[in-house]
């Protein structure tokens, strides 16, 4: 059984179905396909109707979405596209992934700005909303221009309070100029299609992810979601094949008009186009199925998981129980085994678990769309067996 479904997708029927259809299409026909998808009519733009798609699940418009590969490439690409200068800073956490800290890295190192790195909470299973709010605000000094979080920890399985966060920041942009507010930047890879929220009102200034995790869409696919105003600030860091006015200002040998926008921070050049095409049947999915009844689902399933690997003695739940703090990631530890040891006994019993990848590693269970709570159960089961042992 598996419980580590939201590494990578397994494609469900009716995204395999897409990407069969592009891809046979664009087999019998390469370059009319493509070039009717790609730079004829908008009312033909198969981007643009991927762009329609995600909108209907984030909210907000198709213009506010660039199509990326994955979460890593979008955090790259807003990290690299801001104006930072020397004597800015960007505040990320101790909790954020390799991907997350490593574009800071590389985009200040290469403009003279400084990272600063702080934890939410000493310990995920007792952290609360006002605690982690409230070291937020205490962290953010005068030089602050960015926050980068991490919406659903794939760690410990917390669950930050975006909206909470959000209005805090709002607070103390109130008094800041323009150019001095601190914008809010958002890896929210596991929880895009695990939890019930609206992005495009969850007060965030970029919101990037991949979609081949919990939304279940085509491998190699990804979005970055912000305002018009925020995509302004950006400097595009790829030549981009989404916007019509980046090629006709290169053939007029003039600088491109107006402000950048998500399409010229699209990231161009020649892809698995039947992949990226395709993205749109996952959000299709997600939609028909409702989110609110997925996000059940999965906290009813991971509660469950929860509960019973609490009840376990030798077993330390890093996870918070409650689940406006937790998504669909339970991570836990074995007293006297490592991690590794869990997931290899566990994968001895036909379950399929994950470590996770940081200094301090755990063990992980996440249950998704396609388990059941016998399966939950016989996993909980074998993590029993494994701690009297």
């Amino acid at each position: 059984m598996h419980l580590a479904g939201f590494y990578i997708a397994s494609h469900p029927a009716p995204v395999r179905a897409a990407i069969d259809a592009f891809r046979q299409a664009i087999d019998e026909n390469p370059f009319l396909v493509v070039e009717r998808g790609m730079f004829e009519s908008q009312a033909q733009n198969l981007q643009r109707r991927v762009r329609e798609d995600v909108a209907a699940y984030l909210g907000g418009s198709q213009e506010e979405i660039a199509l990326t590969p994955n979460t890593t490439t979008g955090l790259a690409l807003v990290y690299h596209g801001l104006p930072l200068r020397p004597g800015d800073e960007v505040l990320v956490t101790t909790h954020d992934h390799f991907s997350h800290h490593e574009a800071v890295r590389f985009a200040t190192e290469r403009n003279g700005a400084s990272v600063r790195k702080f934890a939410l909470f000493d310990d995920a299973s007792t952290a609360t909303v006002d605690g982690i709010v409230t070291r937020v605000h205490d962290a953010v000094r005068p030089a602050t221009r960015v926050l980068g979080i991490t919406w659903v920890h794939s760690s410990t399985g917390m669950r930050l309070p975006v909206r909470q966060i959000a209005e805090a920041l709002r607070e103390v942009n109130r008094g800041r100029a323009g150019n001095e507010r601190v914008l809010l930047v958002v890896d929210g890879v596991h929880g895009l299609g695990a939890a019930d929220e609206t992005v495009a009102a969850m007060g965030c200034d970029f919101f990037c992810a991949g979609a081949h995790k919990w939304i279940f869409g085509p491998r190699g696919t990804g979005i970055v979601w912000a305002r018009a105003e925020n995509w302004a600030r950006l400097k595009p860091l790829i030549p981009s094949f989404s916007d019509s006015e980046l090629f006709t200002a290169w053939t007029e040998e003039r600088p491109p008009a107006g402000p950048s926008n998500a399409n010229q921070v699209t990231p161009g050049g020649f892809l698995a186009f039947e992949h990226q095409w395709a993205m749109g049947a996952a959000f299709r999915m997600h939609q028909q199925m409702g989110r609110a009844r997925v996000a059940g689902r999965i906290r009813e399933l991971n509660g469950r998981c929860k509960a019973g690997l609490q009840e376990i003695r030798g077993v330390k739940l890093h996870t918070p129980l409650d689940p406006e703090l937790s998504a669909g990631i339970c991570c836990f530890e074995v007293e006297g085994l490592s991690p590794d040891a869990v997931v290899k006994a566990l994968l001895a019993r036909k379950i399929v678990a994950s470590t996770s990848p940081y200094k301090v590693s755990h063990a992980r269970l996440a249950a998704g769309l396609f388990n059941t709570p016998k399966e939950v159960d016989t996993a909980v089961a074998a993590v029993r067996t494994l701690a009297t042992a």
